[in-house]
């Protein structure tokens, strides 16, 4: 029988990647704080996690027409569902100065910390979890 990575583990590992386009999102608003007319960015982890959730243990809803294909030649459709990552947006809500920017220190030091936060309760979360299996394992090759 192959060694199987668990769900659980493979969602954390998502989990991080995307944690990590966070931070670099939230760096690159905060390098640009001065730029005129520039746009704070952000993504959607949580929409980009249910995503590898529902891919995972396939309990995707299917809310599309499915589209006919009468030829062999035919392409399958692309959905924007189908694109694999995060999606990242523009955030609203935020004041725009006089010269269009909408990047507001106080927002981005908080989300940065809160998804610093956030990354490492993921690391200690797998650190637990691969610990609690080599446990198992260990205890099972003495007997």
């Amino acid at each position: 029988m192959p060694f199987q990575v668990s769900k659980a583990n493979a969602i954390a590992s998502k989990a991080l990647n995307y944690r990590i386009i966070k931070a670099d999102l939230i760096s690159s608003n905060i390098a640009n704080i001065d730029t005129p007319g520039y746009k704070a960015r952000d993504i959607d982890f949580a929409g980009a996690l249910q995503k590898e959730v529902d891919k995972l243990y396939g309990t995707t809803k299917e809310k599309r027409l499915k589209l006919a294909k009468t030829d062999s030649k035919h392409l399958n459709p692309l959905y924007d569902d189908d694109l694999e990552g995060a999606v990242v947006f523009f955030r609203d809500g935020q004041d725009m100065r006089n010269d269009g920017n909408t990047v507001d220190l106080d927002v981005e030091t908080t989300e940065l910390a809160k998804n610093e936060m956030m990354y490492n309760a993921t690391i200690a979360a797998m650190r637990r979890n691969s610990s609690i299996f080599r446990s198992v394992l260990d205890a099972s090759s003495k007997v």
